[in-house]
């Protein structure tokens, strides 16, 4: 009884077929809608990008046709786009008809006498003058309070500079200056002045100065030169 009812629980709350069945399909009929709208809203932004290069070209053919208008035809000379060889004109010349000239927009260059001419007087407007007063000199005198005089805080400001030893003198001493030169003349120059013959017998009869390890009175050591092993002849079992 358990194991019936347990099968019938889960087939009909669990996994449930019909359930699952319908659901699927509610989830196909979603994809379907939702591709329809990728697909007209993909259709509307091409649409749009077309109507948009479309304008810019419509702009673009009517601001070469303003700009140059004065390949338009006369009465009495055709222009290049009128050849009277074809039967109708070109659609440039009926566009130039339409359009009209490209005004060339004129630099305003302020003249240097405006301001003088501005101000002159005519004869509509006499001469006017200045009627205002003069202001009366402003009293210097002594503020109140522990302040010192005036001229004494302007000699003290514009009073010439008096270094110190400390900044008036270099850095460095002679002695570090001297260092330093010595230094330079040292990098600069060769260490010895014996010159180098690679190619030549100069040093072919010159004799060799050992080294001081080797020139002592115990004279050269032979091993690593002569032999590589001790010799012990006290610890031979024979004579050999």
């Amino acid at each position: 009884i358990q194991k019936r009812w347990r099968g019938y629980y889960v087939r009909k709350y669990i996994h449930n077929y019909y359930a699952l069945k319908k659901y699927l399909e509610a989830i196909s009929v979603n994809n379907e809608i939702v591709r329809n709208e990728l697909q007209e809203y993909a259709e509307m932004k091409e649409n749009e990008d077309k109507r948009k290069d479309l304008e810019k070209k419509e702009k673009e053919k009517e601001y070469q046709a303003r700009k140059m208008h004065y390949l338009l035809s006369t009465e009495q000379i055709a222009g290049i786009y009128n050849s009277p060889f074809r039967k109708s004109p070109d659609p440039m010349e009926l566009l130039l008809r339409k359009s009209k000239p490209l005004s060339h927009r004129r630099q305003q260059i302020e003249s240097p006498f405006a301001y003088e001419l501005h101000d002159w007087p005519t004869c509509r407007r006499p001469p006017t003058f200045s009627t205002a007063q003069l202001l009366p000199p402003i009293g210097r005198q002594k503020p109140q309070g522990p302040f010192r005089d005036t001229a004494e805080v302007l000699r003290q400001r514009y009073k010439p500079l008096e270094p110190t030893l400390r900044v008036a003198a270099s850095i460095n001493s002679p002695l570090e200056k001297a260092r330093e030169e010595m230094k330079k003349e040292e990098w600069r120059n060769r260490i010895h002045d014996n010159e180098f013959l690679p190619f030549s017998l100069y040093h072919k009869n010159e004799k060799y100065d050992p080294s001081i390890r080797r020139s002592g009175k115990y004279g050269q050591e032979t091993y690593g030169i002569k032999h590589f092993r001790e010799v012990q002849p006290k610890k031979w079992v024979t004579d050999k």
